[in-house]
């Protein structure tokens, strides 16, 4: 058997091509982009992606912006703003919150890491410390806001996306509190309740809390400017039309976060609010991501034609012989089973608090999910017998040289590039050395659960006669279908109703989590599929996707202890 390395060279062309695009619209207009470490006071670590213009010289400071993501996000969400800024003249700090990202620390420590970031952009000799900006979305504005309190004189003024101002996470607002403040919120944000005391996000501008922090009696006008700037009180609305998430990549948000900066701060260059370019980007981390699936899929492809792995190479034998009734019923509540069972057993998750040994809270809630969705597939295991998986051994190996070879190429990207492989907030990234004993702690759990549910799904869906197209079909919905559906619902009843539905345990944090799911889920079964064709067995694709998804999921959640 000839060595098959087609699909890997190709997975290896888009990830250097992607990454290159995605480099070179950061970097555009000779902006500079440093990967870069600050030690808090306390010790700890924290990780920034640092923006520098070429306008910005000792000589001749720039404005800054601390930009910050929200919770169980990374430095990289804030790309689209850090850009747009940093073409615009600004020097642009995006930081990883403590317990999120590369940055080390405890989940909602130190101000989310806000003052630590602040500290460093106003310690930086190419910045103007009197035209510093603040931008969060999300738990982000708390980051801010904590940066706002330590350092009252230490910024010009704010933009809060998709966040709002405390009691309970950050300092209440009021009319001369933040200095110079802007609120971009959507008009589907799921979170207008936890921010703003509201049902529906586009009520906001009745709210009470925002009214009060405006100073204003009757409702807010989205739009118009209110207060002074060079008093420090100004305040102004923006109502974008997307949901919480998709601030990230809305050029509505986006644009309206760098025009209320631009009316507040004072040296940027003078670029329309819609001349834009981050999301070529996104475009080009995508292309690198699919590459990776590509890569991952072509290593596995290439070691399973070496002669040292041919006895773990065999032809995947379907065990169904026909499309029946039967057959689709099967299918059916294969995919809607785990989106039933989503809200109520992440629900449930929550009993199994973050510790020492199992650190990451919404981790752990998402495996309580895996775990609960595994048992129930265990009786089809039992029912249904199929042949005993042989070559474990190999079959090990190969699963770790594949997913080796991947991580090979994300820390490439990671390196030469400065970008990961993503799509929006679906993101592969390299994972800090303290990820390491977290990533051995969840590898086991989640791998048995792959292994039971792909199991279950090749013994009573793979059908005989099929071609590779139907049984990768199958395998996507299957394995990401029910959650498509789910989806559609939720937001469906959103973007009618002004809210989400308020049953079943559905909650915002893990409406907004299970849109993860649908891509990654998907993508399993691709890999699944794959492997089984070429092992006849559900070993393998079980084994890559325990190591991918967990890999995957310690790199992007916060860590809680």
């Amino acid at each position: 058997m000839q060595p098959r390395w087609k699909l890997l060279a190709a997975g290896w062309a888009l990830v250097l091509a992607g990454s290159e695009l995605a480099y070179l619209v950061q970097t555009s207009g000779g902006v500079e982009v440093r990967d870069i470490r600050i030690d808090t006071e306390t010790g700890e670590r924290l990780s920034a992606l640092l923006y520098v213009p070429p306008s910005a010289t000792p000589e001749s400071p720039a404005p800054a912006v601390l930009a910050i993501h929200g919770y169980i996000n990374s430095r990289e969400t804030q790309s689209g703003f850090a850009i747009e800024l940093a073409r615009r003249g600004y020097v642009v700090l995006a930081l990883d919150q403590t317990g999120h990202g590369f940055s080390g620390g405890r989940a909602m420590s130190q101000g989310f890491g806000g003052p630590a970031g602040l500290a460093y952009l106003r310690g930086l000799p190419f910045v103007d410390v009197d035209n510093i900006g603040l931008e969060g979305h999300s738990m982000g504005g708390w980051a801010v806001l904590a940066a706002a309190t330590a350092f009252p004189d230490g910024y010009r003024s704010m933009v809060l996306v998709g966040s709002a101002t405390g009691p309970g996470f950050a300092a209440a607002g009021s009319p001369t509190y933040p200095r110079n403040l802007g609120v971009v919120f959507s008009r589907y944000d799921e979170f207008s309740q936890l921010m703003w005391g509201v049902r529906d996000a586009s009520s906001i501008t009745y709210s009470d809390k925002l009214k009060s922090v405006f100073g204003v009696e009757g409702d807010v006008v989205a739009g118009q400017a209110y207060g002074s700037v060079p008093e420090g009180t100004a305040r102004w609305l923006a109502v974008p039309n997307t949901t919480h998430p998709g601030e990230h990549i809305s050029r509505q948000a986006i644009g309206y976060a760098v025009h209320w900066l631009d009316t507040t701060l004072e040296g940027e260059h003078e670029l329309a609010v819609t001349d834009q370019v981050w999301y070529w980007k996104e475009a080009g981390t995508l292309i690198a991501l699919l590459g990776g699936l590509a890569l991952l899929l072509g290593a596995l492809d290439l070691l399973l034609s070496l002669p040292r792995f041919a006895a773990a190479a065999q032809t995947g034998v379907g065990t169904v012989e026909r499309v029946s009734g039967r057959w689709w019923l099967t299918l059916a509540a294969t995919a809607v089973i785990p989106a039933v069972t989503y809200f109520p057993f992440t629900g449930w998750g929550s009993a199994l608090a973050a510790n020492a040994i199992l650190p990451q809270g919404v981790t752990n809630q998402i495996l309580v999910w895996a775990l609960g969705t595994a048992l129930l597939s265990l009786p089809v295991l039992w029912l249904v017998r199929g042949a005993r998986e042989e070559h474990i051994a190999d079959k090990v190996l190969v699963a770790l040289g594949a997913v080796g070879c991947l991580y090979l190429a994300v820390t490439v990207a990671d390196r030469v590039f400065t970008t990961d492989l993503r799509i929006w907030v679906v993101a592969l990234k390299p994972m800090a050395p303290h990820h390491v004993p977290l990533f051995l702690a969840y590898l086991v759990p989640f791998t048995a659960f792959f292994y039971v549910v792909h199991t279950a799904m090749h013994r009573t869906l793979s059908l005989r006669a099929a071609g590779p197209w139907a049984h990768y079909a199958t395998g996507m919905v299957a394995t990401a279908g029910g959650f498509a559906v789910m989806l559609a619902g939720l937001y469906a009843y959103l973007f009618s109703a002004g809210h989400l539905p308020g049953v079943w345990g559905i909650n915002a944090l893990f409406a907004v989590i299970a849109i993860q799911f649908k891509p990654v889920l998907a993508a399993t079964g691709v890999i699944s599929v794959f492997a089984w064709r070429r092992t006849n067995g559900a070993l393998t694709g079980a084994l890559i996707c325990g190591l991918l998804v967990t890999w995957y999921i310690i790199a992007g959640q916060a860590t809680h202890v």
